[in-house]
């Protein structure tokens, strides 16, 4: 199983979380709605900010991405948040676009989303 690259950073700037709950629910002519759960996981997904800090590092990850997870595979990586590991991917396999955060792109960064099952 690939594990995400150890030397590239998730940052707190731009952190988000999201889920669908997967819960379905059917109106009533009188009183509240009924909710029933549909699915017992849900799909979570991870809005961040990865960090590369020097050229070797985006240029490993791109390496990583296109070699190892094939674009759309599967890997482990340690939540920002609570510090678990889960196994995710990118959604859609999209990993945003790099941004230079200096002129040499000895730091640069790229947004992406991250999902997984809880």
């Amino acid at each position: 199983m690939a594990v995400f690259p150890p030397d590239v950073h998730i940052l707190f700037q731009g952190f988000g979380e999201a889920f669908d709950p997967s819960v379905e629910r059917t109106e009533m002519e009188r009183g509240l709605p009924k909710q029933r759960v549909l699915n017992s996981q849900v799909l979570m997904q991870v809005n961040a900010t990865l960090l590369f800090s020097s050229k070797a590092s985006a240029v490993g990850f791109e390496d990583w991405y296109f070699d190892t997870i094939k674009r759309i595979g599967e890997f482990d990586f340690v939540h920002p948040r609570t510090g678990t590991t889960h196994r995710g991917r990118f959604r859609g396999g999209n990993i945003g676009t790099l941004v230079p955060r200096n002129p040499r792109y000895t730091r640069s960064t790229r947004d992406v989303v991250l999902e997984y099952l809880r």
